[in-house]
Parts: C-alpha cells; structure tokens; sequence
C-alpha cells in the first residue's frame, strides 16, 4: 500500500504555498507556470488534494524562494516575515536602471531568489518571433524593465551590466552553449539566462551571480581564475584566523542556536552566526571520518557527502545546496574538500573587500574577506574518501597560510556550455 502524507502535513504545505505565493503577488496560474504545472496543480495543493513529490516540492521551493523545511513547517515556527515588494519599493523611488544601490540594501537590492521570481513573472510567454536580434534586445529589456519596477528609458544606454543599479546582465539562449563577449565574469554580477522555446517564446529566467556560472565553466577559458595550494602539516587541525574580523564580531555569538526549521542556503542574520572558533571545533570531530567515494569523476558528488556531515556538526536538521556562494550562506561559510594539492578559487581572491551578493548585517555588507572556509584535506583509496587534515580561516587571512598562484587568462570570448538541468538546478 502505498504511503501517502498526513493529513497535517498536507494542510501545512496548502498554507505555506498559499501565504509564500501571495507574499510575491503571484496568481496560482503565475505560479504553475513559473514551475512548469499545469495550471491547476497549485489550486489542488492549496486545496490538501495533493501528495506532492519531494522533486516538486524543490521546484516549489525554489519558486517561492524558501527552502523546502520552510515550505512543510508551520510558519508560526521560523517566524512570519512578510517578503519585501521590492518592485513596488523602487517604482517608488524614482530611481531608473542606472540608479546606484549599494549591494545588499535592505529596500532597494533586490535578492537574487527574488529577483528570479520577478523575472520569471514578467517574462513567462513573451513572444519574441520574427524579431529582429536589435529589436529582441529592446523588447527583452523593456520587459525586464517592467519585471522590476523600473520606468523603461526612452534609450538604452551602452553599459556594462545592461542594469547597473541592480548588477544585472540578461543573456537570452535557445541553446545550452552560453557565449559572453568582451568582458569578464563578474563574481558580483548576477546574470539572468532567459531560455527561449522553439518558437521564440520565454520559457524560465534561472539568476546566478558570477561564481555560480564560473563553476558551470569546465572548458577552463574563464578569465583569472584563482588558485592557491596546500601544503599539509604535522598538525591535523589548524584554527588560522583566532577570531572572525572585526566588521563581523559584532554579528557573530557563541550562544547562537540553529532553529528546526532553518536551512543552510538562507540570509545570514546578525546573532545567527557562530564565531569562527566554534565553527572549527564542531567540525574538528569530522578528521579522521571516511565515507564511499562515489568516483574519481564525482568531486561534486563527493563535496556534497561533506557538505551534508557539516550541515549534521553544526546543527542544521537538513541538508541543502543550491549552488551558492558561500556554500552554508547562513554561516558565511564556503567548505572545500582537497584530494590534490591544487586549490580552486573561481573569480575572486578570498581577501578581496568587495560585497558579497547578501544581504546586510546590521550596518555591516558582509565582504569576501569576511567569508569562513573549511577546507578538509582527504585521501581515497577509491572506494573510501577518508578525511585527514581540517584548516579553518577567514578569507582576510587566507594566504597566511596557503600559497597564492594565478590561474589561466583567456581570449575575448568566454563560452561556458550549460548543463541540461540548468534551468530547473
């Protein structure tokens, strides 16, 4: 027989997607489409009609911008934070496209969940047929323009992003080869890949910022990636950093308690986030662990194995990964897992000031060099991925300790081909 939810269960999620929905202005049939449903699907799960399947609910998850424990508990439990109407704050601004915002305003910089949900309201079904490539350009911005609250310029301007205020550059594709001329990804940069059907009409909008799509790269013609090596020591575990730079001690508590409900991919939030020191002493039980090496050619998989035994150290009930930099966003946190001696950094240094793509703590835009790395050296024989050395730093502090070499510089165009899931990861 088979297993079906509780009845709560089912009540839980019909009120969870019924309240996340309204809070973005969506319509049950916006919603269904921004998913991919039918147009029905989203009434019958408001309804307690529907079992759904752990694979939808991610795709719901994601639409709604929550994690999917959000989705399956009571909200009364992790506290009813109404979402900011981002689009209705800057049609109130008065500011256009060009309009600075500091990264990580509170009113006026929009989330990239958030700004995936508005894009994907505003361009799902634009028709883009027979248009020629200057004209689709046009039509694809001024839509974009609308999506976010913006007046639509009576000319674009020639800027790098197309969106400066909002670090935004839009790239529409038929294919899944993604081609970026004459410029270089931007870590901060977020990019909004509008997939076109057959016949010219917008399917999805998937937003990734500059080091998420550095890493779909596997052809290795990216600008400046960064790299460093490890040299390991007679010590096994070594704290680099003592304590997290000074912007963030204010933000960090060594009292601080990761809620049920709480994943690892939301918002760090000031009084949330352990200090640097206790985060190196939870995971200082993992040296010593091994786990099933899943393949030579599986160092996702295999990072992922990790990334779930932090998740378990530092007290979050789940695992989750969607991508982002750094890996547990709600700890400021980025893990690497080191079988070579070769440390990959993508397109920024870890001492680097500039603001990551989140939102502020307090007064304090949380930076690069603000960011804590574990990163855990590991041998595998295979069959079993065992780890052997665990090294805990800031990225101000970073090449204290690891060696700093630079990687390769390309030509003027950069061709990242993207995978065949990318608009549903």
């Amino acid at each position: 027989m088979p297993r079906i939810p509780s009845s709560l269960m089912r009540a839980t999620l019909a009120k969870n997607v019924r309240s996340y929905r309204k809070d973005h202005g969506l319509s049950q049939e916006e919603l269904a489409g921004i998913c991919e449903l039918h147009r029905t699907y989203i009434g019958s799960v408001e309804r307690e009609e529907r079992n759904v399947s752990l694979s939808t609910l991610e795709v719901l998850a994601r639409a709604l911008g929550v994690g999917v424990p959000e989705l399956l508990t009571p909200r009364a439990e992790h506290g009813h934070k109404k979402t900011v109407d981002y689009k209705k704050a800057i049609h109130a601004s008065g500011f256009d496209i060009y309009s600075p915002i500091e990264v990580g305003d509170a009113r006026f910089w929009i989330p990239i969940r958030h700004l995936e949900i508005l894009l994907n309201r505003g361009l799902s079904g634009l028709d883009l047929h027979g248009l020629a490539l200057r004209t689709r350009s046009k039509v694809v911005k001024m839509a974009v323009c609308e999506a976010l609250g913006y007046p639509v310029p009576k000319s674009f301007k020639k800027t790098q992003p197309r969106f400066p205020g909002q670090q935004l550059d839009t790239y529409t594709q038929k294919s899944n080869n993604l081609q970026i001329w004459n410029e270089e990804l931007s870590p901060t940069r977020r990019y909004a890949i509008i997939q076109l059907s057959d016949h010219d009409t917008v399917l999805k909008v998937k937003v990734v910022n500059g080091q998420e799509l550095a890493l779909l790269d596997t052809t290795g013609t990216i600008t400046t990636k960064y790299q460093a090596s490890l040299a390991t020591g007679v010590n096994t575990h070594e704290l680099v950093s003592a304590q997290d730079t000074p912007p963030m001690l204010p933000h960090v508590r060594s009292g601080a308690t990761i809620a049920k409900s709480t994943s690892p991919t939301d918002e760090p939030e000031s009084g949330g986030l352990l200090p640097i020191r206790k985060i190196f002493e939870r995971l200082s039980a993992l040296v010593g662990l091994s786990f099933a090496d899943p393949g030579m050619d599986q160092e996702r998989n295999r990072g992922a194995e990790l990334h779930r035994l932090i998740c378990g150290c530092l007290g979050y009930s789940h695992y989750e990964d969607k991508g982002q930099f750094p890996d547990i966003r709600h700890q400021l946190l980025e893990v690497k897992l080191q079988t070579s001696p070769t440390i990959d950094l993508g397109l920024v240094l870890p001492g680097s000031e500039e603001p990551l793509d989140i939102r502020q703590l307090g007064d304090h835009h949380p930076r690069h060099c603000d960011t804590r790395y574990a990163m855990f050296h590991a041998t595998t024989d295979g069959k079993q991925v065992t780890l052997t050395h665990l090294f805990v730093t800031t990225g101000a502090d970073f090449f204290t300790r690891f060696r700093r070499f630079e990687g390769k510089v390309t030509n003027e165009k950069i061709q990242i081909p993207l995978p065949g899931n990318f608009f549903n990861m």
